[in-house]
């Protein structure tokens, strides 16, 4: 049994019964038969239907907000916002759909070639299986699901287990918004039955967001079945902070960027490395910010900071801080903890070998590292095995994107909040990952890229 429990104060919420076999088979088979029809839409046709999401969407969105709070312990302010930047989403790919989809011509009908006609086609692979996890459990699920079907595919979504009222809640928004059935299912399952999954013949491919050692199982059972596969994994990027910037919009976003969702993003800055001779001053902007925070009951309008999503993952924080401590860092500010109800803490001190430099942080934990100047600030940045989504803060511009290019990682913003967006394409390098979200290319990655050479008779 699945069961859902409040994060704030640990009231069980509700208990789902996982899919029997029967069941699973049921909407295999649906979802097989789905794609035969969905996929033999006009490209039209699956773009208004889209849109009718993002309307059921935004229609209720603070029901969706409510029922997201209720499980994992975000803000309802940040609740409702993932189900509006989920819609927006929606509009997005629906208004560029044609241009991302459309085929390309390629010349080959000169001294090159016989051909008198070659182009590529994008279509769809079938259904596809998303292994999506509790953070964020409206965006993580819809960044996949609205390019993937638009592009012609269906999508069978396995969702963490303490968010299942979220998963069938997607369920229902595919459905109330007209998609024909089987499009779109939830599978109320445990990770030990996505392997079978995965290698029924039906399925065509895999995404996943998730830690290091799920993405590592999943890739390789993919690759066993020679099925493309996309992972969106952990993080432990830097935020660097040069002697130049503007220390007080840093530090804030910093803070923002850290402590958004209860520190529980992948994309979070979690490592701040700063040149020396402006430590100090940052270091106290830091803490100021960090004090504003009220942490407490995430329906609350004035609560700024929810609970974690479990008590195994304020386990985790407690164990990287008071590992760190031991090893020479020194806490700032926090660490008071009632069961999921965590203290943002700031460290400082931190350096290369103690757990909150090294492992990923996922909760509210921020670090402090000194940089002895500009080029020593990005090898400790680069001295991670992460690889997903990094800040860089200076006000010379040239200078910022020529760093940006030094920084092994997926995205580097430069004066600015690191974040997803629908725009520009998302993902990792390292054991962050493979593969890209969102953007044109992150709508490619479930398509056949098909080359066709037309030759005269």
């Amino acid at each position: 049994m699945f069961t859902s429990v409040n994060p704030y104060n640990q009231k069980k919420l509700k208990t789902y019964r996982p899919d029997s076999q029967t069941a699973i088979e049921r909407k295999l088979k649906q979802a097989d038969r789905a794609f035969a029809d969905w996929s033999a839409l006009p490209l039209a046709d699956r773009v208004d239907y889209l849109r009718k999401v993002g309307d059921t969407l935004t229609k209720n969105k603070r029901q969706y907000g409510e029922l997201m709070t209720a499980e994992m312990g975000k803000t309802l302010k940040e609740a409702i916002a993932e189900v509006e930047k989920c819609a927006t989403t929606c509009t997005f790919y629906a208004d560029n759909a044609n241009a991302f989809l459309a085929d390309k011509s390629i010349e080959t009908d000169r001294s090159n070639g016989p051909a008198q006609k070659s182009f590529i086609a994008y279509q769809p692979l079938g259904p596809v299986l998303a292994v999506m996890p509790w953070n964020f459990p409206f965006w993580q699920v819809m960044r996949f699901a609205i390019p993937g079907l638009i592009a012609g595919n269906v999508g069978l979504l396995k969702h963490a287990s303490n968010v299942m009222g979220c998963a069938l809640a997607l369920e229902d928004i595919f459905r109330e918004s007209g998609l024909p059935e089987g499009t779109f299912q939830t599978l109320l399952i445990g990770s030990k039955s996505v392997e079978g999954i995965l290698k029924d013949k039906r399925v065509k491919a895999v995404t996943l967001t998730g830690s290091g050692p799920a993405g590592a199982s999943v890739a390789s059972i993919a690759g066993s079945q020679i099925k493309k596969s996309v992972l969106e994994l952990g993080g432990s990027d830097a935020l660097v902070v040069l002697a130049d910037a503007n220390l007080e919009k840093a530090a804030e976003t910093a803070v923002k960027s850290r402590m958004q969702n209860a520190g529980q993003s992948c994309i979070a800055a979690k490592r701040f490395i700063i040149e020396k001779s402006v430590k100090k001053q940052f270091t106290d902007l830091v803490l100021h910010h960090i004090e504003q925070i009220r942490q407490g009951d995430p329906m609350a309008d004035d609560t700024t900071m929810g609970p974690m999503a479990r008590t195994s993952l304020a386990d985790d924080i407690e164990r990287q801080s008071q590992s760190s401590i031991a090893k020479g860092a020194k806490r700032l500010f926090g660490g008071q903890r009632d069961g999921c109800n965590m203290q943002p803490i700031l460290l400082d001190r931190v350096k290369p070998g103690m757990a909150a430099f090294d492992e990923e942080t996922f909760g509210p934990l921020a670090v402090l590292i000194e940089a002895k100047d500009e080029a020593d600030a990005i090898r400790l940045a680069n001295q991670s095995d992460f690889g997903l989504g990094s800040a860089l803060w200076t006000q010379d511009i040239e200078k910022g994107a020529r760093l940006a290019r030094q920084i092994q990682a997926g995205s580097v913003f430069v004066n600015g909040l690191m974040r997803s967006d629908a725009r520009v394409p998302f993902g990792g390098i390292k054991t962050s990952g493979f593969g890209r979200e969102l953007s044109e290319e992150g709508m490619k990655e479930f398509v056949n890229v098909k080359t066709v050479w037309v030759e005269k008779e």
